[in-house]
């Protein structure tokens, strides 16, 4: 299983955590449990709309202590803040970890995304005018694009830098995976060149 894949997964069953809490005490406050006897258990306090979550001493246990109450809000403001920045990062589409192969009869046969991205930047160095070159794939695993930054050498015309790397890196990275189009963007930048010497 991806990294990708296990913090899916944990992401949901932290919701799913948190739901089924927010459901429980939700049909505490508006009475539920009785109106509709869902049959959960009476001694519950979060079933009992007459009763508050914490017991008393529970509420009045940190009363005297001063930082308290701004220790426990700002704990649930970090977790709050964390759990948005964790979601986030799993609907933002990354690097592709591996690519599916097509027409691969019955055997499943997966590409790694960063094997594939490694050699395709080694080949479009090897072309004439590039100096460097970085790849990463992104997209799905069925539907990969890349994207490469090249960085050119001094007087490299980007025309036939771009051809070049179109019938070569990329059409080899295609056929490789067996994939039906291999979506690119390039961002080109030149490398500066000599500092002519004034006299």
């Amino acid at each position: 299983m991806s990294r990708t894949a296990v913090n899916r997964t944990l992401l949901a069953l932290v919701g799913l955590v948190l739901l089924a809490g927010g459901a429980l005490l939700l049909a505490g406050g508006l009475d539920l449990n009785h109106r509709w006897h869902l049959g959960l258990p009476s001694d519950w306090t979060v079933t009992d709309p007459h009763h508050a979550v914490l017991a008393p001493a529970d509420r009045v246990r940190w009363r005297d202590a001063g930082w308290w109450w701004p220790s426990v809000l700002a704990g649930l403001a970090a977790a709050t803040l964390l759990s948005l920045w964790w979601l986030l990062a799993q609907l933002r589409r990354g690097a592709v970890d591996r690519i599916a192969v097509p027409d691969t009869d019955d055997i499943p046969v997966r590409v790694r995304g960063a094997a594939l991205a490694r050699a395709v930047a080694e080949e479009a160095e090897q072309l004439p005018g590039v100096s460097r070159a970085r790849v990463r794939l992104l997209g799905s695993a069925r539907h990969p694009r890349a994207r490469l930054a090249l960085t050119l050498e001094p007087g490299a015309a980007p025309g036939p830098v771009l051809r070049d790397l179109s019938a070569g890196p990329l059409t080899h990275a295609r056929t490789s995976a067996g994939l039906a189009v291999l979506p690119a963007e390039a961002v080109l930048k030149v490398e500066p060149g000599p500092v002519p010497r004034v006299r």
